[in-house]
């Protein structure tokens, strides 16, 4: 297993993005493909966020997702009901991890799970949810496949900070975040 540690410096800028965003229900909307669509989605982020689409003039038709630039430069893949960080990601991680290396990665994930909590709090506020990942709380979409979880809750939104469950046959772990539409327009 190889492991790595980057600076917090993306994941600073990423989640002071998300944070400045106040009401998330006008960003979502039907998950449409074709040119019409995908305007429409970028024409209610950019109205909603103030962030820009990267790429205006090459829209692709069969797409329903988008990436839009904030105003730190962080690029966010958008869909019509979740938003994601394409920075790359800030913390630890591991990676090239062998079936007999799981429980190492383990233990490094519940090692740095603070410190991206803490990170995450700074910008969010208090979470109403943290815990592990197979709470039967969590929704069973989401249930076992994070060890860690936190949840914050927005107008329209929720904001997921995550460290993956390491597991038989995946060769990567770390951290994560995402919003996710609790609440369509």
């Amino acid at each position: 297993m190889k492991t790595q540690e980057r600076s917090f410096d993306d994941d600073e800028r990423a989640m002071a993005d998300l944070a400045e965003v106040v009401d998330w229900r006008p960003v979502w909307g039907p998950p449409e493909t074709g040119m019409d669509a995908i305007r429409a989605l970028v024409n209610r982020v950019t109205a909603a966020t103030g962030w820009r689409p990267w790429a205006p003039g090459n829209i692709d038709p069969d797409r329903y997702t988008w990436g839009l630039v904030t105003q730190r430069e962080t690029v966010m893949l958008v869909l019509p009901d979740a938003v994601l960080p394409e920075s790359p990601r800030s913390g630890w991680s591991a990676y090239e991890i062998g079936p007999s290396e799981l429980p190492q990665a383990e233990e490094g994930l519940d090692t740095y799970w603070p410190g991206q909590l803490e990170l995450a709090r700074r910008h969010w506020g208090p979470p109403v949810y943290v815990g592990p990942g197979d709470d039967p709380r969590v929704p069973l979409e989401w249930r076992g496949r994070r060890r860690h979880l936190a949840v914050w809750l927005r107008p329209g939104a929720e904001f997921h900070l995550y460290a993956s469950q390491p597991a038989p046959g995946e060769t990567a772990a770390g951290f994560g975040y995402s919003v996710y539409a609790n609440e369509v327009a």
